[in-house]
């Protein structure tokens, strides 16, 4: 467990509510240590038997001590285990009053398509709600602050990720910003070169560990601008170089459905909330910029008439 988890999730000016801990749970197990994955797993699995056990009694449970209970309190953003029985208390109270759909994302071979339609549309739902309880929007308002202001935003991605900093990329250009996306790792580094204080560097990698991402990232932040991750691990390496860290949730791979599907939604949701907080802060460039590009994409999406006729 690094650091870098611990200060963003325990300096929070206030205990994660009962809805967000489930997504916390999700978020962070995976950069657990195992001993604390037990305890996290077990929570999240029986909110309210664990509700009704003391410290001593989890620890039991779980066959670890009361000192990783405590520990795994405060890294899912609790000050002690009292205010985490709390929260499991309330979270059972709100499943036992609106239970989710029978439904999970484990897509056999041989479902039918409904199943999968089902499935698939239930787990990103699932994956949306859990990016929106995890996100922090005070580094979100920094990082939105921090684009609106840009004199160029250099956005990085590869695979999945990248169609989203596309998406980024788009947006902000129809409405004024000078904003690129870069797939070319080579041309994403040689452009970070060139990047000043007053540049924005976005990388957006799931994993946090994507080299090819956080090389150019890494260039940026060197050289002064004011760099930005979204990713689904806020322990990865690519928060060493991040000065505002978006969290997306971890999303639950299959055979079937590999990540970059789920993660793929978080990122785009996290990408929508940039851009609309950033049309929000330069409304009065922004909007007239937007027509501007409507009007001049629109003889693009009128019916041609024959001219013949």
């Amino acid at each position: 467990m690094t650091n870098n988890v611990k200060e963003i999730f325990t300096d929070a000016s206030a205990p994660p509510a009962p809805a967000a801990l489930a997504a916390k749970i999700r978020t962070l197990a995976p950069s657990m240590t195992r001993s604390m994955q037990l305890v996290a797993e077990a929570v999240a699995g029986d909110p309210a038997g664990c509700a009704a056990l003391t410290v001593t009694g989890l620890a039991e449970l779980t066959g670890t001590s009361e000192a990783t209970v405590v520990r795994t309190a405060r890294i899912l953003g609790y000050p002690g285990y009292r205010d985490l029985r709390l929260a499991l208390a309330g979270l059972a109270a709100q499943q036992q009053s609106g239970r989710a759909p029978a439904v999970t994302a484990d897509i056999a071979v041989d479902d039918p398509i409904a199943d999968v339609v089902a499935k698939l549309a239930y787990d990103e739902q699932q994956t949306l709600a859990d990016t929106a309880a995890a996100l922090d929007t005070v580094q979100l308002g920094a990082a939105v602050s921090a684009l609106s202001t840009a004199r160029r935003i250099d956005i990085y991605g590869v695979g999945a990720s990248s169609l989203v900093g596309q998406d980024l990329a788009q947006k902000l250009l129809r409405i004024g910003l000078i904003a690129h996306a870069h797939t070319d790792p080579h041309l994403a580094v040689t452009n970070a070169v060139q990047l000043r204080s007053g540049d924005v560097a976005i990388a957006i990698t799931h994993s946090g560990a994507t080299g090819d991402v956080i090389e150019p990232l890494h260039t940026a932040f060197e050289h002064g601008a004011t760099t930005i991750a979204i990713t689904g691990r806020p322990d990865g390496r690519v928060s060493q170089y991040a000065d505002h860290i978006l969290t997306t949730s971890t999303a639950r791979e299959s055979e079937l459905r590999p990540a970059a599907m789920s993660s793929r939604t978080s990122q785009l949701l996290v990408v929508d909330c940039l851009f609309i907080g950033v049309m929000q802060r330069t409304y009065d460039r922004a909007a007239p910029a937007l027509s501007a590009s409507y009007e001049a994409l629109a003889h693009r999406h009128t019916p041609r008439t024959n001219s013949s006729r």
